[in-house]
């Protein structure tokens, strides 16, 4: 593999008769999926060699999620659609192959883990590929073993899958894929469940895959994870057409401004040097990592005429002071939650939680994978019953409260967009909250579409929303609970399966609806989102409420964040060292380095 890190590109390399055969070979593909009128993507060509790791980046909407099922036959021969051009594997037709002997060269890790969990145990899950390869017993335990043990689940392995956690799920589903020793693995999304140290794990196991010798196709939103293993990166445009193919220094350095102007994600290193080029300061090569941004800074001199630094660092930028008209903090708590202790099963998932919350408030609540966050929130909005007594949402016990009632006082996001859709096109799903409150005929006509096109999504209105993408998902997710008008608003990985554009889009939204009042409640492994927007954080570790902090504090504290597994946002942890420029030094937040502004 050509590492991104040594400095030279594939796109470099010289290509001549010796270049390897491809992989998988993509030529001129547009798919249109069953119901829906316009192929998405519309033309993607480009190749895999082996060894090979290739980076498919590109807006929500654009085909990836759509392209990686097409490279195993899945699409079109398990999921409905028409698809022209060629997609070929070692030289087999994707539609004429069948998925089961396709398989065997390529394995998949979708997007959803839930779709492709289906036994009892988490080491029959791993196991239940090779032994669909006919392997002898020893081989099949061995491969289900080692996968196991690279993504950190070993120990774990009689325990079903549905008690994992949704970044648990994750990387079993990794797992699963691991062990059937395929030539190219497919990963779509692999880390947005993950934790930061789960991340790592990830990445340090998929570069064991790599050394292998297998390629990789990896549709991935986290840039700062991936640009050390990527050695190409393919680009499509919003309407699914590559635009760009190339090494990682010719692709994410040399058009880097272009890639921001897609909207698609940049490593953060990246993004901070463009928004510092934009205050005035000289850095001709863009960096890609945090030690490139350091040493790129302590080369340069400050801009005479710089922007001076916003120092929203030691008190994030969402929540400067208490005086701060856009915090809105009051005596007056909105949740309450008082000795909440939970149990599933045998396991009890979290212990005797105490946590309150005021109104006007946004609070990130972070931890682990597994450390029950999630309940947490879950337990708050009464997606899980809480024991009575436990839990007050605006003045009422969540336990003694209508699921109707509730909602108009707590919306919820699921951290899986599809677990909360009941209804069969994308309006009637933003129209049922509004109908469950009374309204009708022209007043909900006028909101949804409002809200439809808030969120992009006013050409979809038709479409069931099981047929969306996977960020047009989340986006209509969010607009359901938002649609109802709650004065909390609590959101389980809200910017997963988004492009950048949107993600932003989104978090202005939800910055908008912070500053007229509204309590936020994020949960998130997006330490960089926390920085940017949270001015509290509840870190959950253990199924117990580890520290409840402000933002900066939380970050400043070295100890906690090894003892529960989180990292710094990952523009800190770059700019930690400029000795040069002090200031900068400070920052957390990108708007930090733009005097405040977005």
């Amino acid at each position: 593999m050509t590492s991104a890190a040594s400095g030279a590109t594939a796109a470099e390399a010289p290509r001549d008769d010796r270049t390897p055969t491809p992989l998988l070979r993509v030529r001129d593909v547009a798919i249109v999926h069953e119901g829906a009128d316009a192929a998405v993507p519309t033309s993607v060509t480009f190749d895999i060699r082996p060894g090979e790791v290739v980076l498919l980046l590109g807006p929500s909407g654009s085909g990836k999620s759509t392209l990686a099922l097409a490279t195993n036959g899945l699409l079109p021969q398990a999921v409905p659609a028409r698809m022209t051009g060629t997609v070929s594997v070692r030289g087999m037709s994707t539609v004429d192959v069948p998925v089961a002997t396709l398989a065997g060269h390529v394995g998949m890790v979708f997007q959803d883990p839930d779709a492709q969990l289906i036994t009892g145990t988490v080491l029959d899950d791993v196991a239940f590929g090779p032994e669909n390869l006919r392997l002898p017993v020893d081989e099949v335990l061995r491969r289900t073993e080692r996968a196991l043990r690279q993504v950190g689940l070993w120990e774990r392995r009689a325990e079903n899958p549905d008690r994992l956690s949704g970044g648990g799920k994750q990387r079993l589903a990794i797992a699963c894929a691991l062990a059937m020793g395929s030539e190219l693995l497919v990963l779509d999304e692999p880390t947005a469940n993950l934790d930061p140290a789960g991340i790592e794990d990830v990445y340090e196991a998929l570069r064991a895959v790599v050394a292998d010798g297998r390629s990789i196709l990896l549709v991935e939103h986290n840039l700062d994870a991936a640009v050390g293993l990527t050695d190409r990166v393919v680009v499509l445009d919003a309407t699914g057409r590559t635009v760009a193919d190339g090494g990682v220094d010719e692709i994410l350095r040399e058009r880097a401004e272009d890639l921001e102007a897609m909207g698609v994600w940049l490593p953060v290193s990246t993004m901070a040097a463009l928004a510092l080029r934009r205050a005035g300061w000289d850095l001709p090569r863009v960096p890609l990592t945090p030690d490139e941004l350091r040493d790129a800074l302590e080369a340069a001199e400050a801009p005479a005429a710089s922007v001076p630094f916003s120092g929203s660092a030691r008190l994030p930028a969402a929540a400067a002071s208490d005086d701060d008209p856009s915090v809105r903090r009051t005596a007056r708590p909105v949740i309450e939650v008082r000795g909440l202790t939970l149990r599933r099963g045998r396991r009890t998932v979290l212990h005797e939680i105490d946590l309150t919350i005021g109104a006007g408030e946004f609070v990130a609540v972070v931890g682990a994978n597994g450390a029950g966050k999630t309940t947490l929130v879950q337990t708050m909005a009464g997606v899980i019953p809480p024991p009575r007594g436990t839990v007050r949402i605006d003045g009422v016990d969540a336990a003694r409260t209508a699921l109707r009632d509730l909602s108009r006082r707590i919306g919820f996001v699921f951290q899986n967009p599809e677990h909360q859709f009941i209804a069969h096109t994308v309006f009637d799903e933003l129209a049922h909250g509004l109908r469950g409150r009374g309204l009708q005929g022209d007043a909900v006509a006028a909101q949804t579409t409002a809200m439809l096109e808030r969120f992009g999504l006013e050409g979809r209105a038709d479409v069931h929303p099981f047929l969306l993408s996977g960020g047009q998902k989340r986006r209509l997710s969010v607009g359901t609970a938002l649609i109802g008008g709650a004065p909390i608003l609590a959101l389980d990985e809200p910017t997963f399966g988004q492009d950048r554009a949107r993600a932003d889009e989104l978090l202005r939204l939800l910055r908008d609806l912070h500053a007229t009042g509204t309590t936020i409640v994020v949960v998130t492994h997006d330490m960089q989102l926390v920085a940017e927007y949270a001015h509290r954080v509840v870190v959950v570790h253990n199924g117990r409420v580890r520290a409840d902090a402000a933002t900066a504090d939380v970050f400043a504290d070295e100890a906690l964040l090894r003892e529960t597994g989180l990292r710094r946002p990952p523009l800190q942890a770059a700019l930690r060292g400029v000795t040069r420029h002090p200031d900068l030094a400070g920052a957390t937040a990108l708007r930090d380095l733009t005097g405040g502004r977005p």
